[in-house]
């Protein structure tokens, strides 16, 4: 056999089963792909390298966030929302300037009109009084609140706490965490 006739016949079974695809498709299958592409969205991004942002209230600075990349995306339909694909630090002020706190993750995403950052992959808070590690984490802005499905304390003198439903102020100055399990360490003799 020629490799002329062998192309001839793949040419032909390919022709055979695009026919049979085309002919399995009725009426309503090409109304629904019309209904599907007229539904398309469109978005416009502005993309902004090596973005530093400030966060203030009342006049106070608050924070500062650091951004590698910073997308400003505004769907045709729907809210405009932040997006940082490379990650995020973000430090925590007192009056005075000095650093309360720091945020770090591999992705972040601000929902403006919502209110919402969430943070995602590696996600890391440290304070004065403990370090949180968890996958992701949501502020509420207007709640003054974090929230994650799950995560790990540790306290500054190494107390370690594994759990669910973790919730604390945005101060961070106390928490929650359900279903916890963890170590910790115990001061003096106990023996006595």
């Amino acid at each position: 056999m020629k490799a002329s006739d062998i192309k001839s016949g793949l040419k032909l079974t390919f022709t055979i089963a695009l026919l049979l695809v085309m002919s399995s498709c009725n009426d309503d299958d090409m109304k629904n792909v019309s209904a599907v592409s007229s539904k398309q969205i469109t978005l416009s991004k502005d993309r902004t390298y090596g973005a530093e942002i400030i966060y203030s209230d009342s006049a106070k600075v608050k924070g500062k966030g650091y951004a590698p990349i910073y997308d400003k995306v505004v769907p045709s339909q729907g809210a405009s929302y932040n997006e940082m694909p490379s990650g995020v630090k973000i430090e925590f002020f007192d009056e005075f300037l000095k650093t309360t706190g720091t945020i770090k993750s591999d992705y972040a995403i601000n929902k403006e009109t919502e209110k919402i950052t969430i943070f995602r992959r590696n996600v890391i808070i440290v304070t004065d009084k403990i370090t949180f590690t968890t996958e992701e984490l949501t502020w509420d802005e207007n709640k003054r609140m974090y929230f994650s499905p799950s995560g790990t304390v540790t306290t500054k003198d190494g107390n370690v706490l594994n759990g669910t439903e973790f919730s604390a102020p945005q101060d961070l100055s106390t928490y929650k965490i359900k279903d916890a399990s963890g170590q910790g360490n115990v001061k003096g003799d106990l023996l006595q």
